[in-house]
């Protein structure tokens, strides 16, 4: 969701769709300044989502954050753009603020990686209580993220490291050549004997426009893609993330998310 809107609208935007969490982003998702936090705000969206059964939302940071870019002011932006969001998340205590590792930009992985952890360490603080999640990415260009071995790196290489977790798109990993149609206990197998099943904490839920391995990340609507909507049946409803929080980023509105989780519920078992 926008940034512009308040946390209360967006609770009851979501609970219009039938939905009992969102995603929105902390910011312009190109970047700028944050709205200011408007506490009464925070207060009455507090209430309503105990009352409406919201325990869990994700706050998305601003696409142009790169935190492994290899100009350094870029890097400072990131950085500053990071300490805020973390300062602001603090105000709905307990959520999840995932993010892009970035693009090494020809520098290569392992210094993308040291640089993100670099960004992970200045910023991250031992009394947060906001879950960071490195998102899967699809392998485009020179993405950091398009394996889990990468993201394990990362997470080693983090003071904090146990308050860091991770954000699997469906269409990331399919698009990256972990096959999630036809072997996702394999892949799920994968990923907790690289980075441990404890720390997948949300699943951004997208099809995608491209076939198997194509790192193009390109989503598409549920069940309209290749990935499929018998697929995505087994992904909502395998024992290792049933029961985490699935939020959509397919190219809808508002009147399309809402036919989307109409169909998810009915798959969900």
């Amino acid at each position: 969701m926008s940034s512009s809107k308040g946390y209360l609208e967006m609770a009851k935007t979501a609970v219009s769709i039938n939905a009992n969490t969102f995603q929105f982003f902390t910011r312009n998702p190109r970047g700028g300044a944050a709205k200011p936090i408007d506490e009464n705000d925070i207060k009455e969206f507090l209430s309503y989502s105990k009352e409406h059964g919201i325990d869990k939302i994700l706050a998305h940071a601003p696409y142009t954050l790169n935190a492994c870019a290899a100009d350094p002011g870029i890097r400072e932006f990131a950085k500053n753009t990071m300490a805020d969001d973390i300062r602001r998340m603090e105000y709905t205590p307990g959520q999840m603020y995932n993010f892009h590792p970035g693009s090494h930009v020809k520098q290569g992985a392992e210094v993308g990686i040291d640089l993100i952890s670099k960004q992970l360490n200045e910023v991250m603080y031992p009394e947060m209580t906001t879950i960071i999640l490195l998102e899967t990415m699809s392998g485009k260009g020179s993405e950091v993220g398009r394996n889990f071995e990468e993201i394990r790196a990362i997470i080693d290489r983090t003071e904090l490291g146990d308050r860091l977790g991770v954000c699997l798109d469906t269409c990331h990993v399919y698009d990256a050549g972990y096959d999630v149609v036809g072997d996702l206990d394999g892949v799920l197998d994968e990923f907790d004997k690289i980075i441990g099943i404890d720390r997948l904490k949300a699943i951004h839920i997208n099809d995608s426009k491209n076939p198997f391995e194509s790192h193009k990340d390109r989503h598409e609507k549920i069940g309209d893609g290749y990935i499929g909507e018998e697929a995505f049946s087994r992904i909502i409803n395998h024992p290792s993330l049933r029961d985490l929080p699935f939020y959509l980023e397919t190219p809808n509105e508002l009147d399309g998310y809402q036919k989307e989780i109409e169909i998810l519920r009915g798959l969900y078992k």
